[in-house]
């Protein structure tokens, strides 16, 4: 479905975004990849990608942008870890509702057909266990930690049925549990747990300080992996409007990743403090991801301990000249 079509990417130069245009580039042959991208500057270059700077939060700007694409993927994020969360909520929430909204209008407006919606997995509240696409609870707040977050991701899959529903677009959402690799945020203050324990044991921090618990349970999932799965929903041609769960299906704790990042790092610390009083969030978090196995025959590639070595020989590679 991909071959000779022309594709709009919102968030090129994050790491989801990278992550998706190397994937594409490698395993497809589209006609165009119109990329945008804001702030970073392009690093990914290749004759069948034109980047386009534009903010996304202008109607005019995102219509010039996606005009003549046949699909589209909203991979763009006001993201941050959770410190960067608590600090600056407000902006957060209305940062991600302005962009969404406005690309959502125009792909609209200028006929876009197959739009991927890069989601979050916090729209779900609080649970045990794995949870399925269906299982989402509207009348259930999602956890306190991603309350306003979560409510406007909330929104804009509601808007995104509405279009479906009203106007046809085939619009595909996806609720995905942390991503990490190459091209992550690995600054301090914005960087999500993995990055950032992958930098402390790179810098050979000791006593290594870990925030949390080790217990702490996230569903983790390599950046490669990531990408396969969204050029697959691009591809399948009977998809209408449908909802995954992204990740990799399996429970990875805290110190899990500690002990790998450690071990791929080479970095045998004295001590290993867990430090409770920094920001945390949810302490478990599993997905449910059956329905994209079966869907669209896909599956993780990497287990989490080979993404988290092939995380830490990237950032050893490229720690002086990546400044995210």
């Amino acid at each position: 479905m991909l071959d000779k079509k022309n594709i709009f990417l919102a968030g090129s130069t994050g790491m989801a975004g990278m992550s998706i245009l190397k994937y594409i580039l490698d395993n497809c042959s589209p006609a165009k990849i119109k990329a945008a991208y804001h702030v970073t500057d392009p690093i990914i270059k290749h004759e069948q990608i034109d980047y386009i700077s534009g903010d996304l939060k202008s109607l005019d700007d995102c219509r010039a942008m996606v005009r003549g694409c046949d699909c589209a993927i909203m991979a763009a994020a006001y993201a941050g870890g959770a410190d960067f969360v608590r600090s600056f909520p407000w902006q957060h929430m209305k940062e991600n509702l302005d962009m969404n909204m406005c690309m959502l209008e125009a792909f609209h407006l200028e006929n876009v057909k197959r739009i991927i919606f890069i989601g979050s997995a916090a729209v779900y509240q609080a649970f045990e266990g794995s949870i399925r696409e269906n299982e989402l609870d509207f009348n259930k707040d999602p956890h306190q930690a991603y309350f306003g977050f979560a409510w406007g991701m909330r929104f804009i899959e509601k808007m995104c049925e509405f279009l479906s529903q009203k106007f046809g677009m085939e619009i595909i959402i996806v609720r995905l549990a942390n991503i990490f690799g190459p091209y992550d945020k690995f600054e301090p203050q914005r960087s999500n747990f993995i990055p950032a324990l992958v930098r402390k044991a790179v810098d050979k921090m000791d006593p290594f300080e870990v925030w949390g618990t080790p217990d702490v349970t996230r569903d983790v999932l390599f950046s490669s992996d990531f990408a396969e799965a969204i050029a697959k929903m691009l591809e399948k041609a009977d998809l209408k409007f449908e909802i995954f769960n992204l990740g990799s299906g399996k429970k990875t704790t805290v110190g899990e990743v500690v002990t790998c990042a450690l071990q791929s790092a080479g970095h045998n610390p004295r001590a290993i403090k867990y430090v409770q009083d920094k920001p945390m969030t949810i302490k478990f978090r599993a997905l449910d991801v059956t329905k994209v196995k079966m869907m669209l025959g896909w599956e993780p590639r990497n287990s989490v301990d080979e993404g988290i070595r092939k995380t830490v020989e990237w950032w050893k590679t490229n720690q002086l000249k990546w400044l995210k």
